[in-house]
């Protein structure tokens, strides 16, 4: 009885091999199961080619410029796919970056506050269309031309306030932005103030030297006083003492100059909007992004794998950067943060631009219109480091189009550069169009910080992205 139970049937192993052989044919057609780290594995070495052209990128800025250090950082479709440091954090120790090193990101701080106004402005409690001393009361109503002008959160986020920038001469500011139409000016973000250091000289110097003045640009350190403050201010409403009082450059909404001034007003709109401390929100938003290296920069705290900075001196010899204290713009240009940081952040406005509401999906940080609406390009604007946009809101945003059969084809992206005492960024953005059936984020998101002032990186970061972009295209 036994051995009938346990005998099998003679057409049992029959059947058995014809299922295994039909299971192993499967297997063959679909191809071997893969792990989320293999799968990783093969999207990085799918990469490799744009990594070696990017990388050979950034070792010629790197070298042009003479930067000690410089990181980058890329993302596809929501995935690192390259994160690398060349050169040194700090030069006389002999510290290598690393992805992990700490630096300034300058304006990209701008894009920080930025998120943070449009999460205010989209749970109701901060109106962007009302005069800021709805806010801020200790912020003076202003006159031009006498006539009395509104500025508001929407102004003050687009660079349109009229109110100044580094540059206190009020005369010289005016006089200046009334020839950007006639001339062709080198300016980027925190660089604005690279014209103002030639006050010494006369204008018909300045027509007689214009070449050497455009290249001296690019290496004579940030002259003006309130670029490398040293004075702690104990609030954003302190700050305010700095400009006050000062009268505006042009009618609210008329023209547009960059102020990193206009946004310490905001931080102090933020801080009454959310009830809290400007700073204290800011780290809270950074806790919910998950981006636990992105800092307000204080020299008291051990910010650990935190960089040194660096510029050239007149004999064109490496300097350490003369001590400041960013506690006068944290909105402006206040915040350190790393590669991996950045990117995570990149990323999640990304999400929030391409998330629609479905119920098999999360929701982005901040709705996709809000995310639209802070990308738009803005009249009036300018993009300073590519003239081929316009700023929008806390933002450069350059629109896709194409005028001619087999000639340039523009991207869509969008990007913030930076420029501190001693330190370069960018920040950039190239979203996938077209593609709503997907789980996003779907693009590419590149980043470059470099220990280095004076040094542009938007062109490199766009290059990079396209690098990316082509390799991506060949994979699918």
């Amino acid at each position: 009885m036994l051995s009938r139970i346990t005998r099998p049937t003679r057409g049992l192993p029959r059947i058995l091999l014809g299922l295994g052989l039909a299971v192993a044919a499967a297997r063959v057609a679909e191809g071997p199961e893969e792990d989320d780290g293999q799968k990783k594995r093969k999207n990085r070495e799918a990469y490799v080619t744009a990594i070696d052209r990017s990388r050979e990128l950034l070792r010629r800025v790197k070298d042009e410029v003479g930067s000690p250090g410089i990181v980058v950082g890329v993302s596809v479709d929501g995935e690192a796919v390259w994160k690398e440091g060349l050169g040194f954090a700090d030069v006389e120790n002999r510290i290598p970056c690393s992805p992990d090193s700490v630096m300034r990101v300058a304006s990209i701080s701008k894009s920080f506050t930025m998120a943070a106004v449009a999460k205010l402005w989209e749970e109701g409690r901060l109106d962007l269309d009302a005069p800021v001393q709805e806010y801020v009361p200790e912020f003076p109503e202003k006159e031009f031309e006498g006539e009395k002008v509104k500025i508001t959160s929407r102004l003050l986020v687009s660079h349109l306030s009229g109110i100044r920038h580094y540059e206190k001469d009020i005369q010289k500011i005016r006089k200046k932005i009334g020839k950007k139409s006639q001339e062709i000016t080198v300016s980027a973000s925190e660089k604005t103030p690279l014209k103002d250091t030639e006050s010494t000289k006369t204008e018909e110097q300045h027509k007689t030297k214009q070449l050497e003045t455009v290249k001296s640009q690019k290496k004579v350190s940030l002259e003006p006083e309130e670029f490398y403050i040293k004075e702690r201010f104990n609030s954003v409403i302190d700050a305010l003492e700095l400009f006050k009082n000062d009268p505006l450059v042009f009618k609210p909404g008329s023209q547009f100059l960059y102020s990193t001034h206009a946004w310490t007003l905001l931080s102090a709109v933020v801080e009454r909007a959310s009830g809290r401390r400007f700073l204290d929100y800011m780290q809270q938003m950074f806790r919910d992004l998950g981006m636990t290296n992105t800092l307000p920069e204080e020299h008291e705290p051990i910010i650990y794998n935190r960089a040194r900075f660096y510029s050239i001196n007149d004999k064109k010899r490496l300097i350490n950067c003369p001590y400041v204290d960013n506690s006068c713009k944290w909105a402006g240009g206040g915040f350190v943060s790393t590669v991996t940081d950045l990117l995570s952040f990149g990323n999640v406005l990304l999400y929030s631009y391409q998330a629609k509401e479905m119920s098999n999906r999360l929701p982005g940080y901040l709705k996709p219109d809000t995310v639209s609406m802070m990308w738009r390009q803005v009249s009036n604007t300018e993009m300073s480091w590519d003239r081929d946009g316009k700023y929008a809101m806390g933002w450069g945003t350059v629109e896709g189009k194409q005028d001619y059969g087999q000639c340039k084809c523009q991207k869509h992206y969008i990007s913030h550069t930076g420029g501190a005492v001693g330190a370069s960024s960018v920040l950039l953005i190239m979203p996938e169009e077209d593609n709503q059936s997907v789980i996003p984020p779907r693009g590419i998101v590149v980043t470059i910080i470099a220990n280095m002032q004076g040094t542009g990186l938007n062109s490199t970061a766009l290059k990079i992205a396209l690098e990316f972009e082509n390799a991506k295209s060949v994979q699918s």
